[in-house]
């Protein structure tokens, strides 16, 4: 601890640390601003919407200089006042005594003001907490002033003031207030973060005690909406020296300023972290949950942080991004824990009744069981890191066994789960630094499967026996390696993907029939894609008449697609549409001699009768069929008339010969590019067993494209469709992930094509029916308890 006389030094260095590393971060929070700004004005709404949403983008891009400076300047101002303030203060720094009417404006300013600052606070109370008492303590007082630089809401007033003097609006603040409330609370958590980070090198109070600010009464990761266009905090310093000045070189955006647009392109790597924002903010928000419980451990058993990075997520693994090396489990503790293990497993044991396994305990005796193992492994831990490690994991499996929606018979086997995931955590100090562990992510998989709607009743696709049985030998299958780390739940976690699916396909009752009904949908849509890109390659060179050219492409092209899913590829039926196609050609070529004409009259009725029976087997009503051999009928004509080009009889027989072979020149499956407008209609697809959704929804973004790829087979949504909501399990996904099917307890099945997918996300109209993992809710859950009693880590 620094000397006495050093001690209001440091307090004041720390604010300005803390100014200093808010003006690091200030200039990717403006681009995030713009390109968040931007994102909005790309979305469909109503005109209205649509003008305030322009007026945004062209007023942040022209005065997003002046608003940066502003802050700034702001905050420079804020640095060299005086923490101390004379008199009560109220709206707008007035005095209680001096009180007049307060103008409309002066209030929405407050209303304003007050919603950022505690859209910051939710964010990064943790860190304020401890930054507080840090330098309270510094400067000898219990509280620091309530109007400390250091404070959300003084932050909160200078960025809102450097937008009105920049020119910015109102209304265009409330059109951005979701980004900017996210962008600004993650700055301020990693500045505090920083700060705090310089104090403990300082020796200022490595161990905070929280008692006296425990007034809060949440801490929420997830508010705003968590844009990712801003990207880390990396930057250059943009010079705010630890003395107090600032300047601001044009340097890293001279060239973005001032020109049209505002900001240059911030690159690649930014626009892919835009296209995956939803996936990225469900990653970041688990990440800051695992970054807080290992800075609380940390500050009151330090050797925790050795091996746990204390700011969770990618800060966990060094630089050459290894993971941590493992570290063995003591010889007392590794005893004990198979003791506890193999006591659980006879204690657990399920007892069968009319040929069903069922559980022995109820769930308040299995966790009376649990806690009593976990005193013993207490005792014969070897260190303060393995007692924390132990009581943590007992919170999480705590928060797991109360969950309701796991059945009873489902929390035995998450029971027998506990000693495995302590054997991994203790020895492998990842577990707790990232969401990507085996052990965690088998855990939430299993879970997001088991809770459901149904816990296996007639027809639903829900927690049926087979579900059971598979869960059940997974855990054995862990119990039985206890030596092999996270390996052994890696192979189970693997082995477990391909049971569901197997699963969806087979053995379900619910799904395996709309399972089967939507791979022969993606068969037909992926044939007829081929059939076309084919085709074109085959007449590229050849003189066919547009209007044939386009029938064989649109129209033709799914014909054969439907019959090689019905009779095969080499069937009779298939080889007749392919002789029909070679036919039309032909007939559709110059004829300029009688035999000819004669030869054409002569094949044209059982031609036609061929195209009508092709196209009513691909689904096509009577009157489109009629339509299509009107626009035939003229280019037939075209040809009577010798106004067609002429076929050479060799092109016509080599043609031919390549549309009896054309499975064997068809592109690879696995390299077809799919062109989401080639994806033929699905409405011939609809019927009693399956319902192909068509509609609904609005263009997605490439973000919710790749978010619809990511959506795991057995996990549950809410559908929001036909004016009811209802609960649905995803059964299963076609070839890159182009096809998707749902099916509803009830045995329902609903399909989606992989853009409507996306849209119906985008618009909320299916939405996870988790908002996090089961892990990650535990480790919240676990983080709450450790709030009001951190003591027990050491006990």
């Amino acid at each position: 601890m620094p000397p006495p006389a050093a001690k209001e030094a440091l307090a004041g260095q720390a604010r300005r640390r803390y100014v200093e590393e808010l003006v690091k971060g200030l200039v990717h929070v403006v681009q995030a601003c713009i390109d968040g700004a931007r994102i909005l004005f790309d979305k469909p709404c109503e005109h209205a919407v649509f003008m305030r949403r322009r007026e945004l983008v062209q007023s942040l891009g022209n005065n997003a200089q002046a608003w940066h400076r502003g802050v700034v300047g702001g905050l420079r101002q804020a640095i060299g006042q005086s923490a101390t303030r004379s008199g009560e203060l109220t709206l707008a720094g007035v005095k209680r005594d001096d009180l007049t009417l307060v103008s409309d404006d002066t209030i929405e300013r407050e209303i304003i003001t007050s919603r950022l600052a505690l859209a910051i606070m939710d964010r990064a109370s943790w860190e304020f907490a401890d930054l507080r008492s840090r330098v309270a303590h510094l400067e000898g007082r219990s509280e620091i002033e309530a109007q400390d630089v250091m404070r959300a809401h003084v932050l909160a007033r200078v960025v809102f003031e450097a937008w009105r003097s920049a020119g910015l609006s109102l209304e265009s603040w409330r059109e951005l207030q979701t980004v900017l409330h996210e962008e600004f609370a993650l700055l301020v958590e990693e500045a505090y973060h920083e700060v705090n980070r310089w104090l403990v090198e300082q020796r200022v109070m490595p161990e905070v005690d929280l008692r006296p600010h425990i007034k809060r009464s949440r801490t929420h990761p997830n508010a705003g909406f968590g844009w990712m266009a801003g990207g880390g905090r990396d930057s250059e310093s943009l010079g705010l020296a630890m003395g107090g000045g600032a300047t601001v070189p044009g340097g890293p955006y001279a060239s973005g300023y001032g020109v049209p647009g505002g900001y240059r392109d911030v690159g690649e790597e930014t626009r892919m972290m835009t296209r995956t924002a939803p996936l990225a903010r469900n990653r970041e928000n688990a990440e800051a949950v695992l970054g807080r419980l290992n800075r609380l451990v940390a500050r009151h058993v330090p050797e925790f942080a050795g091996g746990h990075a204390a700011g969770g997520g990618a800060a966990a693994r060094p630089a050459t991004g290894e993971r941590p090396a493992d570290r063995p489990v003591s010889p007392g503790l590794e005893r004990a824990i198979d003791t506890a293990a193999q006591g659980i497993r006879h204690r657990l044991q399920p007892t069968v009744y009319q040929g069903r396994e069922e559980p022995v305990v109820t769930t308040p005796a299995l966790l009376e069981e649990l806690h009593h193992r976990n005193k013993a492994l207490k005792k014969a831990a070897a260190t303060p890191e393995e007692r924390a490690t132990i009581e943590i994991v007992a919170l999480l499996f705590q928060s797991i066994l109360t969950e309701d929606r796991i059945p009873a018979a489902i929390r035995v086997w998450f029971a027998r789960l506990q000693m495995p995931v302590l054997r991994v955590a203790v020895a492998e100090p990842d577990f707790f630094a990232t969401v990507d562990h085996p052990a965690r992510r088998l855990i939430d998989r299993m879970g997001a499967c088991v809770m459901g709607f149904d816990s296996g009743g007639s027809g639903g696709p829900g927690v049926g026996d087979a579900l059971e049985r598979e869960i059940k030998r997974v855990v054995q299958v862990v119990e039985a390696y206890p030596d092999t780390g996270r390996r052994v739940f890696q192979t189970v976690l693997t082995e477990f993907e391909k049971w569901l699916e197997h699963y969806f396909k087979n053995e379900n009752e619910a799904t395996k029939k709309g399972v089967s009904l939507a791979q022969q949908v993606e068969q037909r849509e992926t044939l007829a894609i081929q059939y076309t890109i084919e085709l074109r390659r085959m007449l590229n060179e050849m003189p066919v008449q547009e209007g044939v050219r386009q029938f064989l492409f649109h129209v033709w092209a799914d014909v054969l697609a439907t019959t090689a899913v019905r009779y095969t590829a080499q069937g009779e039926q298939t080889k007749a549409m392919k002789r029909a196609a070679a036919d039309l050609i032909w007939s559709a070529s110059a004829k300029v001699t009688r035999e000819e004409r004669a030869e054409v009259i002569r094949r044209l009725p059982p031609l036609l009768k061929a195209l009508r029976e092709g196209m009513a087997s691909a689904g096509m009503d009577q009157p489109k069929q009629d339509e299509q051999i009107q626009q035939l009928n003229n280019s037939l004509a075209a040809a009577f008339t010798a106004k067609a080009a002429v076929i050479p009889d060799e092109n016509l027989r080599e043609m031919t010969e390549r549309l009896e072979s054309l499975e064997e020149l068809l592109p690879d499956v696995e390299n077809l590019e799919i062109d989401e407008s080639m994806v033929l209609d699905l409405s011939g697809h609809q019927s009693n067993d399956m319902e192909v959704v068509l509609e609904g929804g609005s263009m997605p973004t490439p973000a919710m494209v790749a978010w619809a790829r990511e959506l795991q087979v057995g996990s549950w949504y809410m559908l929001d469709r036909n004016n009811r909501t209802e609960p649905v399990q995803l059964a299963w996904q076609g070839l890159r992930k182009q096809l998707s099917l749902f099916v509803t307890p009830q045995g329902r099945c609903v399909l989606f094509q992989q853009h409507r997918l996306a849209s119906y996300l985008q618009a909320g109209l299916i939405v996870p029916a988790q908002d996090e993992s089961l892990t990650v809710r535990a480790t919240r859950s676990a983080l709450a308890k450790l709030d009001v009693d951190v003591s027990r880590l050491l006990h």
